[in-house]
């Protein structure tokens, strides 16, 4: 779990990234979920456009994918969500410390 100091800070980064994935009327299955924690694995960080088809709210996605995978759901705005988790062979971020 990511203390609000963090996640504020992983918003942060986040502001200068672009959705790489898009989630449509395919739903969330098990090809999806293992895309999203390669790139995850990859970039620690990811943004995912929810597209009106699909037929999950943003929120719901999101907890749905982090339930799934593992990872932290960071922000849900409009039709994008922000996903966080950290890597076990080369982490990139490094997170404030916790108080």
């Amino acid at each position: 779990m990511i203390t609000s100091k963090q996640r504020a800070y992983l918003r942060s980064l986040s502001n200068g990234i672009s959705p790489i994935f898009q989630l449509g009327k395919n739903g969330i299955e098990d090809a999806f979920l293992n895309q999203i924690e390669d790139a995850l694995e990859a970039r620690e960080l990811i943004k995912i456009t929810i597209l009106e088809n699909s037929g999950c709210d943003p929120r719901e996605a999101s907890d749905k994918i982090c339930e799934a995978i593992g990872c932290e759901g960071v922000q849900v705005i409009g039709n994008k969500i922000v996903l966080y988790k950290k890597s076990l062979k080369k982490p990139k971020i490094e997170l404030p410390e916790r108080k």
